[in-house]
């Protein structure tokens, strides 16, 4: 029988890119999974929708948020999970989503609405700077990318940087965690 192996990092690509495109059928959707604190109409994290933290990754502001997200995701994500593993891998992105979005919402304002999965993947450079000797990569292009990232979300506005922060200490954090913890 022939089998083959789909890597996680192309799975949550083809899971959000999916989520993107039934967005457009149904524009309603984003609002059922973004990010926000509320309660609006009952709905919203203060609401008890914590789902909400996870589903953000599913939402995009357009598709060159979602472009952009996709192709840090994927070179970022096709060598960690080489290295970590599938579920090290994925325990990462999830841990970095969850602790990206509970930043998000504990530093904004109550009607602040957030959408994207860069808060995960903010986790990854994370990942990235504790692995980076294992990975080959010189940890000084990381802090410039890093930089980089967030000096043109405060440039371009509308960017949650709160997200992106919460993520990248998330992902190093669990790295760290995780590389003491077991062999990595």
């Amino acid at each position: 029988m022939f089998t083959t192996k789909r890597s996680a990092t192309i799975s949550l690509i083809t899971l959000i890119c999916g989520a993107y495109l039934v967005q457009q059928f149904d524009p309603t959707l984003q609002n059922k999974l973004s990010l926000f604190n509320g309660p609006y109409n009952g709905e919203g994290i203060a609401a008890g929708q914590w789902w909400r933290f996870f589903t953000v990754a599913l939402t995009h502001g357009g598709l060159m948020h979602l472009g952009f997200n996709m192709l840090a995701l994927h070179a970022l994500g096709t060598p960690l999970e080489a290295i970590l593993g599938k579920g090290r891998f994925l325990a990462i992105f999830l841990i970095s989503l969850l602790s990206g979005s509970i930043a998000s919402i504990y530093f904004s304002t109550v009607d602040y609405n957030s959408v994207g999965a860069s808060g995960a993947v903010f986790g990854l450079f994370g990942a990235f700077i504790v692995l980076n000797k294992r990975i080959g990569e010189s940890a000084r292009e990381i802090y410039v990318i890093i930089g980089l990232n967030f000096a043109l979300g405060f440039l371009l506005g509308g960017v949650d940087w709160r997200a992106h922060l919460g993520g990248l200490i998330g992902g190093y954090v669990a790295t760290l965690v995780m590389s003491r913890i077991t062999r990595l």
